[in-house]
């Protein structure tokens, strides 16, 4: 500890006994209430995050649950458009936002839905892109969420970090695509979640076949078995393997995203039902 503390570690790059998880915490506000939180991650872009984050949603909310979606990809939002929800939020007399809420209704809070063009970009620094994140979550009132699925962008970088030492994340989950470097991919994500002592719940795999229209049988255009490959080097189950399927793009780009219907995703919210509310220190 320096002989200057101010013991306000939120303010501080200093690296001291005194500093725990604890420290960077940031607390709902009083009229909000989350009851599991789970990442989704990556970790190199282009691999369908986003996509699995929604899928995820959808699939709870079809089992009756009061399901939120922060979207925590700052510079990169797409949750808004794949529900077709367009237009800013609200704000409460408290002035809290008002998360905006898909036709299903599960909960939505993106930057697309605090800018008044949603075509405008986002030219942000880290820390400012960090302190956007932690007013999505203590500055919104989020009414009774059994489940938080929280969008990250790709990498180890700021924001992950970010969500990592001030929401209480209780797992994360995954997501790669069948190339060589997944092997790479994944371990640098399962590192870090290490590091951060976060449970990794499993790995979905993204863009892992295609079914010929003509004979029905499976394609494997990026090759077959790596993720399954990373994912027993590192112990962890295999929650999914999603088609290459143009009706997956078609309806994201319409807005309808809920519409999808997704077999493959059952063993995912199975994970998710069962992850553990951890105690966080």
């Amino acid at each position: 500890m320096s002989e200057n503390c101010s013991h306000n570690c939120s303010s501080c790059g200093e690296t001291c006994a005194s500093r725990t998880m604890e420290s960077f915490r940031v607390p709902l506000n009083p009229q909000s209430s989350v009851k599991k939180v789970i990442g989704v991650v990556s970790g190199k872009g282009g691999v369908g995050k986003s996509l699995v984050t929604s899928l995820m949603a959808c699939k709870m909310r079809a089992r009756n649950n009061r399901v939120g979606i922060l979207d925590a990809d700052i510079t990169g939002p797409s949750i808004p458009k794949a529900f077709g929800i367009h237009g800013m939020v609200g704000v409460t007399g408290d002035q809290l936002m008002l998360p905006r809420t898909t036709s299903t209704g599960i909960e939505i809070l993106s930057s697309n839905l605090i800018l008044e063009h949603e075509t405008d970009p986002v030219i942000w620094r880290g820390p400012v892109v960090g302190g956007v994140i932690k007013q999505f979550w203590s500055e919104a009132l989020w009414k009774d969420i059994d489940y938080m699925f929280v969008d990250m962008p790709p990498g180890t970088g700021d924001v992950p970090l970010t969500v990592f030492q001030t929401l209480p994340v209780d797992g994360i989950i995954i997501v790669s695509s069948p190339q060589e470097l997944v092997g790479m991919i994944v371990e640098k994500a399962v590192k870090m979640a290490q590091m951060m002592n976060i449970p990794v719940l499993g790995l979905v795999e993204n863009m892992a076949y295609m079914t010929c229209p003509d004979c029905g049988k499976r394609l494997y255009p990026f090759g077959e078995g790596r993720t399954a490959d990373g994912a027993k080097q590192y112990g962890l189950p295999m929650l999914a393997q999603l088609p290459i399927q143009p009706e997956l793009a078609k309806k994201c780009d319409e807005g309808r995203l809920m519409d999808i219907q997704l077999p493959e995703m059952g063993k995912a919210v199975d994970a998710v039902l069962k992850c553990k509310v951890r105690k966080h220190e």
